[in-house]
């Protein structure tokens, strides 16, 4: 209780070694304490007090555990450099990338590098540790009717550890890592050389031929309009060269008609908003 009467938010156990208290608008107790000389915290996940006491007394003697094993060290871990990458890659290139992607660093970041890395002092990130990663991606998951491992695919991999390197160089510019390990692939095999799927001009125009004469003549008058729209769109797919994502994205203020060239020939303008921003 404090002298007013009313009751106070923060509690100590352990002779005083661990501090319990409330953040405003959380629900949730944290717990605090000192060890080796370095303020620690963390939080209980908990909103009963004597369910937060035992977490809290619980992490304490873990961490005093692994303090005296000497796993214990000191430096920034690479969860809070990630959450500093993420905070400044969205502010710095706002307006320059695809708010898509920026997700989808994020999303790398929290399912696949913080379970495996997520407490490990950024200076303890080796080109062995990352090794050790691509390993664990690759057997870590199971295929229930064949019970052999499902790696996942060389691009998913390729983009997480492009996401790894992100957070490193973050952790290298703020101090924490001194110099930036050497994560790249030790037993590299040939990159992808298989060719997406593409139509002979040949059949293209075959292709292009049925839609216009389908757009003529529906199999029911009712599908008009939809079939009129796939010509239409199957012309302007082949002839713009944008991918069906942008495509997706196209808006009525992304195009403009202009005249081109010497004839003054109408085109049709297009700015496309992909993952580096409009081009």
């Amino acid at each position: 209780m404090a002298s007013d009467g009313t009751m106070t938010t923060r509690h100590s156990l352990l002779d005083n070694k661990v501090q319990l208290y409330m953040r405003p608008n959380s629900p949730h107790w944290q717990c605090a304490c000192s060890i080796a000389g370095k303020q620690r915290r963390t939080s209980t996940k908990e909103e009963s007090l004597s369910r937060a006491k035992d977490v809290a007394r619980d992490w304490y003697l873990g961490l005093m555990g692994k303090y005296r094993a000497g796993e214990l060290k000191e430096g920034v871990t690479f969860r809070t450099a990630a959450e500093h990458f993420v905070k400044e890659f969205e502010v710095i290139t706002e307006g320059e990338r695809n708010k898509d992607y920026i997700e989808s660093l994020a999303m790398r970041i929290r399912v696949h590098l913080l379970p495996f890395m997520g407490d490990r002092v950024v200076t303890e990130i080796t080109p062995g540790l990352v090794q050790e990663y691509r390993v664990h991606r690759m057997t870590s998951r199971v295929d229930k009717k064949t019970g052999l491992p499902k790696r996942p695919s060389r691009s998913t991999m390729h983009h997480e550890i492009i996401t790894l390197r992100h957070v490193l160089k973050t952790a290298n510019r703020h101090g924490w890592l001194p110099y930036m390990p050497d994560i790249s692939a030790p037993y590299k095999m040939s990159g992808k050389i298989a060719h997406r799927a593409w139509f002979s001009p040949d059949e293209y125009k075959a292709f292009y031929k049925a839609t216009g004469e389908r757009a003529k003549n529906p199999k029911k008058e009712r599908w008009r309009t939809a079939c009129e729209d796939l010509h239409d769109y199957v012309l302007f797919m082949v002839n713009s060269g944008l991918r069906p994502d942008e495509a997706k994205r196209i808006e009525l203020r992304d195009i403009d008609i202009v005249a081109d060239g010497p004839g003054n020939e109408e085109i049709l303008h297009i700015a496309v908003r992909g993952k580096r921003g409009v081009g």
